[in-house]
């Protein structure tokens, strides 16, 4: 299972205002954030975690496996570079409006480094009861109310909507075994295929719940994989948008919600996932179905 409670944590970009609120509500939650990095800002501290200069360094004295990357979009490339660099197995990228061309080139070396990307553009992971990655359910407190341990993965396209999918199955007493917003983003590292292929092998995930939106194939491409290789996951899915269908070429919200000729239709996709065996939801609550 992804984030083990004994994964040191490392964030680079730590002494910006939304990494800083970031580190306290994670720390509070149990996440263990070991060091930070930006340079020319090392010696300081962030509520009480180490800021260093270099993930080098940061790496060598605190012995972080694990990296948030919180810093502006031109930056992402050269952050990401160096945290592969010095052995990062696991990243998230919370910066959105990467360069596509940036995005393309860091998630082709964290393929070849063994390394695993979620993101760009994301609010992050959690495993409820263990620790959390970026800002996802915002305030500690908000998000002990919204998550709690269980059997049921949650994948989701909306930051957004991964806590409220959460939140609205803690309400009916159905817990979750992790939590990813996967990003919003035309390009991320992890996408809905690759994530339940990992769930497959993870005994402590029985279900999983998916939310998707119009755009993109990353549900068409789960499709093709579920008919190849049937899961022996229970599999929902709530998809958004059903009015975008005939608003071709018109971009909404994330980067990659956009409706082109012949794909990324809600319709499409709720037609392809039905035929693999996925559950799609007509009405939010019916996510609930055979959980």
């Amino acid at each position: 299972m992804w984030l083990d409670p004994e994964d040191r944590i490392l964030v680079q970009g730590i002494t910006g205002r939304e990494a800083r609120g970031m580190v306290e509500d994670s720390l509070a939650y149990g996440s263990r954030i070991v060091s930070g990095v930006t340079p020319g800002k090392g010696g300081q501290e962030v509520q009480g975690v180490p800021v260093f200069n270099t993930v080098r360094d940061a790496v060598e004295q605190t012995g972080a496996t694990v990296s948030v990357i919180s810093v502006p979009a031109p930056a992402v490339l050269d952050a990401g570079l160096e945290a592969l660099a010095h052995g990062i197995k696991l990243m998230l990228i919370m910066s959105e409006r990467i360069p596509r061309m940036d995005t393309c080139r860091l998630l082709i070396a964290a393929r070849a480094a063994g390394c695993t990307v979620v993101g760009p553009n994301t609010l992050g992971l959690i495993r409820p009861g263990v620790a959390k990655l970026g800002t996802i359910g915002g305030r500690v407190d908000n998000v002990t109310q919204s998550f709690s341990p269980g059997r049921v993965a949650v994948l989701s396209r909306s930051g957004g909507m991964t806590t409220e999918i959460a939140s609205f199955l803690t309400s009916r007493g159905i817990g979750q075994s992790i939590a990813i917003g996967v990003g919003g983003d035309a390009l991320i590292g992890s996408h809905f295929t690759e994530l339940i292929v990992s769930l497959e092998d993870d005994p402590s995930t029985d279900a999983v719940v998916i939310y998707g939106e119009p755009g993109g194939v990353a549900e068409e491409q789960l499709a093709d994989r579920l008919k190849a290789r049937p899961s022996r996951l229970r599999i929902n899915a709530f998809l958004s948008g059903h009015f975008v269908d005939d608003m071709e070429g018109v971009r909404f919200g994330h980067a990659a919600v956009i409706v082109e000729k012949g794909r990324g239709s809600v319709r499409g996709k709720t037609e392809a996932l039905r035929a693999a065996g996925v559950f799609v939801a007509d009405r939010f609550d019916d996510i609930l179905e055979g959980l």
